[in-house]
């Protein structure tokens, strides 16, 4: 009997194959082994089972499990345990002691304890080689100090995320993929940093769980906010809603809905009497689309009628009530000037403003230019 176990000797760290044969492949899910790795011996607990190897691994390399843990081994893991608390402990205040700029967050040890590993953030390089002295003077044993990024601090303390659960990288994320701004865009996020920003920072893991979903939906999405002519007229492409699958539309007279499947056939000219409700009230404005005015039988645009009381409409008063103003204003402007013209020159009335400053050469020349009259 043979078996393959995904094993993982931290809570947070990633998952190691090993090759279970006779009394190790009754282990089950949760069950504890104790494994050979490079480093030595490790006690580790199981965490996936499978009938056969992993996709990716060649069978020769996947090492084999010793045996099942005993008694024995679960107590020294508890000795483990509390020096790990006390390493931390006086690791911590050595660095208060010596003004290191470095925050320690955890503290892993060997099961055979031949080597400590010393996991810290710190904001650039920092000096440690008398902390390391000092280490090794107490644990007599190797001593290893590993600078992590803040999303490995976040995977390693874990934390209660936007959404209310537990931090997806410290829950079942093992390996981190680069997430841009990009991806908020895409999914349409108001870009506020504490709306769409983690535990540890940076921007939320979870927005690569959806990206394929959105790449999908924005292949087959119009562009927003451009007009398609289609059978029933023309029509603009307002939003888009990824969950209903739909698009907002205005057809004319108000906003519509539709699916992209129906999108799909409006524009190919497949849509049949089932998208006759959409566009009805369309079809009933006597302006057409963008404003334009109605055309007769005879494909010229119509005349606009009278009321019956002698009032014209509103675009020809408009440009009358225009052509009275425009006309008396420039009757007004030419005896003005004309009356500057026959007055006696006097000192000028441009004086320096409250700043001191002169006035601007260019102002000087357009009232030179005014004064002129009209040719």
């Amino acid at each position: 009997m043979q078996c393959y176990l995904g094993v993982k000797f931290r809570l947070q760290g990633q998952i190691y194959y090993f090759v279970a044969q006779d009394e190790a492949a009754a282990a089950r899910v949760t069950d504890w082994v104790l494994v050979t790795t490079d480093e030595g011996p490790g006690l580790a607990h199981v965490a996936v089972v499978r009938d056969e190897p992993p996709p990716g691994l060649d069978p020769e390399d996947i090492k084999p499990v010793q045996r099942l843990a005993n008694a024995e081994d679960f107590q020294a893991k508890a000795q483990n345990d509390q020096v790990r608390k006390e390493a931390l402990a006086f690791c911590r205040e050595k660095i208060r002691e010596f003004g290191l700029d470095m925050k320690l967050v955890d503290v892993e040890i060997r099961f055979d304890q031949s080597k400590i590993i010393f996991y810290f953030t710190a904001p650039a390089r920092i000096d440690f080689r008398e902390l390391v002295k000092v280490l090794v003077s107490k644990h007599r044993t190797r001593i290893e100090l590993r600078q992590i990024g803040v999303r490995h601090e976040a995977q390693i303390l874990g934390g209660i995320g936007n959404c209310g659960r537990i931090c997806c990288c410290h829950l079942f994320m093992r390996k981190f993929e680069p997430v841009t701004i990009k991806l908020a865009k895409e999914q349409q996020l108001f870009l506020n940093p504490s709306k769409i920003s983690g535990a540890c920072g940076r921007l939320l893991c979870c927005l690569n769980f959806e990206r394929e979903q959105y790449a999908d939906f924005q292949r087959r999405c119009p562009k927003i906010g451009k007009w398609y002519e289609t059978p029933k007229g023309e029509v603009k492409v307002l939003r888009a809603n990824m969950f209903r699958d739909s698009l907002i539309v205005d057809a004319g007279e108000g906003e519509r809905e539709l699916t992209l499947t129906e999108w799909q056939e409006l524009v190919q000219g497949k849509a049949g009497s089932q998208l006759d409700h959409v566009f009805e009230s369309k079809s009933n404005n006597q302006r057409g689309p963008r404003g334009k005015a109605p055309e007769s039988r005879s494909g010229k645009p119509v005349p606009p009628e009278d009321d019956g009381g002698g009032h014209q409409p509103r675009s020809e008063s408009r440009s009358a009530e225009k052509e009275t103003t425009g006309g008396a204003s420039r009757d007004a402007h030419t005896q003005g000037q004309k009356k500057r013209a026959h007055s006696p020159a006097g000192p000028s009335r441009r004086g320096k403003g409250k700043s001191g400053s002169r006035p601007l050469k260019g102002r000087k020349r357009k009232s030179r230019k005014n004064e002129e009259g009209p040719q």
